[in-house]
């Protein structure tokens, strides 16, 4: 399903009428809505130690995603070259990214274990 897309300025704009699937409607300005996103989640990964696994992980991802944001101004090949669904969707999963962002910084999740797991908890049959 091919949409429509018109040019303004530099900026391309996506005339599609539905994304197609039930509840989610189509992102008016999926670049705006991506580059506030992921300026907010890498200020909240910078709360994290620098050399906290998740935090290094997901910088990544979110930097090469942000730079695709910046010099992609079509929205059809974005979805192509992230690769992870309907702009809509990463929009999606940018929030719960920062939202899971923000929590981790709460959970400490790169402190020691309180407790010592129980001998054998991680092994699997």
């Amino acid at each position: 399903m091919a949409g429509l897309v018109r040019t303004v300025g530099r900026r391309f704009f996506s005339a599609k009428a539905t994304t197609g699937l039930t509840g989610m409607g189509v992102a008016k300005d999926p670049h705006l809505a991506l580059r506030v996103l992921y300026t907010k989640t890498l200020a909240a990964l910078e709360k994290l130690p620098k050399d906290a696994a998740y935090r290094r992980h997901t910088e990544g991802i979110i930097n090469d995603r942000f730079e695709l944001v910046k010099t992609v101004p079509d929205v059809t090949e974005l979805e192509k070259k992230i690769n992870c669904g309907q702009i809509e969707q990463v929009i999606i999963q940018a929030e719960g990214e920062l939202s899971l962002a923000r929590k981790m910084a709460d959970w400490k999740a790169w402190e020691p274990l309180v407790s010592e797991p129980p001998e054998g908890q991680w092994k699997w049959p």
